[in-house]
């Protein structure tokens, strides 16, 4: 494999690591074997720290094709708990409002799934990496600024329910670009009359790549090793 002409990688994401830590471990394991100073790397799409899944890399050249593989459809597995809120919209930080579930049932929770699919406009979540006047949002909802976000057109293809465990519910999402699983939480909790917020979330897919078929962080130095020998000899 010739990673500064560049290759396309699948990763698992850890729980707990940024998108950008994956990126700067493999250039730095790359070019420690490769005993270079610098390589383009990059990926097509964040990851929160909570979530974990399939992460796309490219190296050298490939670079060039993140913008492509950005628009690839995502599939999600996502875990919520109804009846609670958090600022994030996920367990990032603490919950803040509590709300009555007695009410909701697996049938009510399927009708609502159900307005979700298509194209629909969402607000992305104040905790993200949208940009507000060049400063990320996450970092001005940290020091509790005023944020106002404006809605985004996007396509779901799919919203399945998968688990019903009131006031816990599993979804899979089949969803375009710039879909935040975490503002979907928030969404079906307020169609349910309710709260709600994400405590697990997991990119199931990328294009045809799915989570089978990703490398783990603990086989990068194994995959580098046996890649770059080659390249080393």
């Amino acid at each position: 494999m010739d990673f500064i002409e560049g290759e396309i990688l699948y990763i698992d994401k850890p729980l707990h690591w940024t998108s950008f830590k994956v990126v700067s471990i493999v250039r730095a394991k790359i070019c420690s074997r490769l005993q270079i100073k610098k390589l383009k790397v990059g990926h097509t799409g964040t990851l929160d720290p909570l979530a974990t899944g399939v992460m796309v890399v490219c190296t050298g050249k490939k670079t060039k094709e993140i913008e492509r593989l950005q628009a690839q459809t995502k599939e999600y597995v996502a875990t919520i708990r109804l009846g609670a809120t958090t600022p994030s919209f996920d367990l990032e930080t603490p919950v803040d409002t509590t709300y009555p579930t007695h009410h909701i049932t697996e049938e009510m929770v399927n009708d609502v799934l159900k307005k979700f699919v298509g194209k629909i406009e969402q607000i992305p979540p104040a905790y993200s990496a949208c940009k507000i006047e060049g400063e990320r949002a996450y970092k001005l909802a940290r020091k509790n600024a005023d944020i106002e976000l404006k809605p985004k057109l996007l396509v779901i293809d799919n919203v399945e329910l998968l688990a019903c465990e009131l006031p816990t519910i599993t979804i899979r999402v089949v969803c375009s670009k710039g879909t935040y699983i975490r503002a979907l939480a928030r969404d079906i909790g307020r169609e349910l009359g309710s709260g709600a917020h994400l405590t697990a979330l997991v990119r199931t897919r990328v294009g045809d790549v799915t989570l089978e078929e990703c490398l783990q962080v603990s086989e990068l130095d194994r995959f580098f090793d046996e890649h770059l020998r080659n390249e080393l000899c």
